[in-house]
């Protein structure tokens, strides 16, 4: 896994070199994150430990001081321990602060660990220490690991390539793009941390129109914002009425379905079988009554609500 790290980070900086001409200039402090980050990944094989100054083709990011905290900083609970995230016992000279999880850490190792979690596709900053399954707020890594603005945008845009790559339940916030996972399906009012940060305010959108939430919440139906439906519960209530030719004494089924395990609508020709298969899921189905294939049913209510496909 880390040779292919390894391998990413030196394709990606040789691609930043591809794009200089068109791009604005890269500055000192994204030089610098992309330096540590090339070198911490080199580091793991500890060829690499001792140099300040890593080189690849064409280009050499110069080293420079790492980041500390500030020792009159109050909002900051100092300790005198180990770092615990310095896996390759560095020694970063910075004071130790706790995160909430109860770890120390330094501004430096922080950062490192949370670009190592995004290189392995992560959207998410869960603690590195064994058994320690705290995940820390991104205001929280923001404060902690004392993020740059060139740095917070960097984290940003990898937070949504991952998000964008390995996960069904998330969108962009309509605010800032970062990804947002939706942790409570049948609520349709969402929490960003990142717009609440940098709003200084709390900041919730709606997960059906992606606009700033308007009226009470928890609601799965809509928020008070005009114009927002959902558009598949639309169809559902809305769509025509479907005669089986195979079962002429059904009456009243609606010609489109959402799917019972994954939502996904669904339309019957009424040729073939009332027993399908879902072309998403793999999942089959009766189109009468929504229940595991059957030959005899009853006709099931046009549906109000989409399910939600809770993958294994």
């Amino acid at each position: 896994m880390f040779s292919r790290l390894r391998r990413r980070a030196a394709e990606e900086t040789r691609d930043e070199m591809n794009h200089r001409s068109t791009e604005e200039p890269m500055d000192t402090e994204v030089n610098e994150l992309l330096r540590r980050r090339a070198l911490w990944l080199n580091m793991l094989d500890n060829r690499t430990r001792h140099h300040s100054i890593l080189c690849f083709p064409h280009m050499r990011f110069p080293a420079t001081p790492e980041k500390c905290y500030d020792p009159q900083d109050s909002t900051l609970t100092f300790v005198d321990r180990e770092d615990d995230l310095d896996f390759l016992c560095e020694g970063f000279s910075s004071r130790r602060a706790l995160m909430s999880c109860g770890h120390a850490v330094t501004p430096t190792s922080l950062t490192n660990w949370c670009l190592r979690l995004l290189d392995e596709g992560k959207t998410r900053f869960v603690c590195g220490q064994s058994g320690c399954n705290i995940e820390w707020s991104y205001e929280e890594v923001c404060k902690m690991a004392l993020l740059t603005p060139e740095e917070k945008k960097l984290f940003e845009k990898a937070m949504a390539s991952n998000a964008a790559r390995g996960n069904d339940n998330n969108k962009s916030c309509p605010g800032c793009t970062s990804p947002v996972v939706r942790t409570n399906q049948s609520d349709l009012r969402v929490h960003c941390t990142v717009c609440t940060g940098n709003k200084r305010r709390s900041y919730d959108f709606c997960w059906q129109c992606l606009r700033e939430w308007k009226g009470p919440a928890p609601r799965s139906d809509h928020c008070d914002n005009d114009g927002c439906t959902n558009e598949s519960l639309k169809t559902l209530t809305s769509c025509p009425e479907i005669t089986f030719k195979s079962r002429a004494k059904v009456t009243g089924c609606p010609s489109i379905r959402a799917c019972p395990t994954c939502g996904i609508l669904l339309q019957h020709d009424n040729i073939m079988c009332e027993n399908v298969r879902c072309p998403r899921c793999k999942n089959k189905f009766c189109f009468v009554c929504l229940k595991p294939t059957c030959s005899s049913c009853r006709v099931a209510p046009r549906q109000t609500s989409i399910p939600v496909w809770q993958k294994k």
